[in-house]
């Protein structure tokens, strides 16, 4: 084998200029498929990425406004949400798992000579799982079932509340100020999370934003998590039936879009997977047709590297070469020329991808920032697979030459020019 990599190398340096130019395409072919692929990843990444400020199980349901008649009643009619709806979905619709009514005001609140003006969401324990809220380490903790029961006048708010307000001291146990009422504070949840708000919220329990904002009743919105339904299609039976449901409870019809809005993110998600599903295929046989090229180069220099060394071939098969001496040594070689032009390529795609998603981790990283492109890099298994490709490449672009080489006779060679 070592002998056989010195004779390839000898041989290669005889035709240094036209094995750099066939090298180069092969890879340009491997750095094109790499980059593309980390692009196709960058921007799932990115999108995806939106996701996570909520469970990927989520739904929201608004109400709105009648936009036909039905039975008797007149369109234009405004539906109101109220603890009837939240029983309701609670007890009727099996497939919720985590629930919370929500509703929220604007508040500015002060801490001493320091104040900032906020977003406070009311809402209930629940509101943890299915926004994916996070406690900081040391922190407190989130709002329980207890505050909402007893209607404490509590609040759980954002990093950027306590670097405000407090200088990044401990605000736990400390009091905030709003209007005529004092909220104690008792967490701050991860800056992670509403990272691509510009104006992050504050959380109370729903009781109390009901009772100081809302004289008690109603709420704007029902947040849940569902559990079971893994596709598009189980997801939009799912939104139909929601539909009927409040349809019965309200008085509207189903098909009425305008009486009812209803945000899933589940579907969200699985259209928005199948959208990249379809884009990396895409990104791949683009990459791919970059690659071919270079394959197809290097099979035709290997045809013209057969035909020079015709009469080489023929005494190596006069003094007793095998066939599949001679069939390993055009293969090897072809191999040889693809896989170090693709590593060549590989590196220089990988080294390329990582140092984009260095520089976008730097520069994206700005609170209150969405980004659209996020950890543009490939995995470990996808490079092995391109090393796998590289080496069956390299043997599909040997095989043609290799196989005229064996079928050279060894006395029709040595009468070659």
């Amino acid at each position: 084998m070592f002998d056989a990599i010195k004779e390839i190398i000898s041989t290669i340096k005889e035709n240094k200029l036209r094995t750099i130019l066939t090298g180069f395409a092969v890879a340009w072919g491997i750095f094109m498929l790499i980059v593309l692929l980390a692009s196709g990843n960058g921007f799932r990444n990115g999108v995806m990425a939106n996701f996570s400020s909520r469970a990927v199980n989520a739904v929201s349901v608004y109400p709105g406004s009648m936009s036909m008649p039905y039975k008797g009643l007149p369109a234009g009619r405004n539906i109101r949400f109220d603890f009837r709806d939240f029983n309701m979905v609670r007890d009727k619709i099996p497939e919720v798992a985590y629930l919370s009514a929500s509703m929220g005001t604007n508040l500015t609140v002060s801490y001493g000579e320091e104040y900032v003006s906020l977003r406070a969401n009311g809402g209930t324990s629940d509101l943890a799982h299915i926004n994916n809220i996070k406690i900081e380490e040391g922190m407190g903790r989130f709002i329980n079932r207890i505050d909402d029961q007893l209607r404490r006048k509590v609040m759980v708010i954002h990093p950027d509340h306590r670097k405000i307000l407090f200088k990044d001291g401990n605000p736990v146990g400390k009091y905030l100020t709003a209007g005529n009422t004092v909220f104690q504070v008792i967490g701050v949840y991860s800056e992670s999370q509403h990272f691509n708000s510009n104006n992050p919220p504050a959380y109370i329990p729903l009781s109390t934003a009901q009772t100081l904002y809302n004289r008690g009743y109603g709420f704007r919105n029902l947040e849940f998590t569902v559990q079971g339904l893994t596709t598009f299609e189980e997801n939009e039976a799912f939104n139909t039936k929601l539909r009927e449901r409040f349809g019965q409870l309200h008085g509207f019809d189903p098909a009425d879009r305008s009486a009812l809005y209803i945000s899933n993110s589940a579907q969200q998600s699985i259209r928005t997977q199948n959208m990249f599903g379809i884009i990396n295929v895409f990104l791949v046989i683009v990459g791919l047709a970059s690659l071919m090229a270079g394959i197809v180069g290097v099979s035709n220099i290997m045809v013209i590297t057969v035909k020079e060394r015709t009469r080489e071939i023929g005494i190596r098969k006069a003094i007793g070469a095998s066939p599949a001496a001679i069939l390993r040594l055009v293969i090897l070689e072809s191999v040889f020329v693809t896989t170090c032009a693709g590593y060549a390529g590989i590196v220089l795609g990988v080294g390329l991808t990582e140092l984009a998603g260095y520089l976008l981790s730097q520069s994206g990283g700005e609170k209150g920032e969405t980004s659209i492109f996020l950890n543009p890099t490939v995995d470990v298994s996808a490079v092995f697979l391109t090393t796998l490709l590289l080496i069956v490449c390299g043997t599909v672009a040997g095989l043609v030459p290799a196989l005229k080489a064996v079928r050279v006779k060894p006395i029709e060679a040595m009468r070659a020019e």
